[in-house]
């Protein structure tokens, strides 16, 4: 039988459910069948939407690099983010990836006008009254290693908290960190692939 989970993955939690140095991991937030297992990761100081699932079919069509899916991030940034830096991650930037330059792909990159409403972290961001710290939205179709990190510090806008907001039409909306929400194959299957 196959599972179909989506989870508010904590900020510093592994992305798995292993014990790993002492860290907490998802099995410190999660109670789930033994062979479910997440799909793609965020890393430990990054936090948001994760599927947890069974289906290897599931796994596949979502992390190879040919089925392009977006993937929608909201990112708050050290400084008063500039148009220009902007329209800089818009284009694509180059960062380093496993030692190699590497250009991102075009990304669809917005200034949050508003703070969008996010649960309260723990421990919050620093808070530095002379330096803003507003908020961005990017969408990816490709995911490197701590790719949204590397971009916004290549444009001078260092990356202070990193919220996975959705997958395709999948989102967070209404979960708070530690949530699990079971899904129905064909109800996450129709949000990811539009089937």
């Amino acid at each position: 039988m196959n599972y179909y989970f989506i989870i508010y993955k904590p900020y510093l939690v592994q992305s798995q459910f292993s014990q790993v140095d002492g860290k907490q991991t998802l099995s410190d937030f999660f109670d789930v069948p033994k062979d479910v297992y997440p799909v793609g990761r965020l890393d430990h100081d990054s936090e948001g939407l994760l599927i947890l699932t069974n289906d290897k079919q599931l796994n596949h069509r979502l992390l190879h690099p040919a089925n392009k899916h977006e993937r929608k991030y909201w990112v708050q940034v050290d400084g008063a983010i500039t148009v220009d830096a902007v329209e800089q991650l818009s284009r694509g930037v180059s960062i380093t990836v496993d030692g190699k330059p590497y250009r991102t792909s075009p990304a669809h990159v917005e200034l949050f006008k508003t703070e969008p409403i996010v649960p309260l972290r723990n421990p919050p961001i620093r808070f530095r009254k002379e330096i803003p710290a507003p908020w961005i939205s990017i969408v990816l179709t490709e995911g490197k290693n701590r790719q949204v990190r590397k971009m916004t510090a290549t444009v001078g806008f260092p990356t202070l908290r990193l919220i996975r907001y959705s997958i395709e039409t999948l989102t967070i909306d209404g979960m708070q960190p530690g949530d699990l929400i079971s899904l129905s194959k064909s109800t996450l299957y129709k949000k990811l692939f539009h089937e």
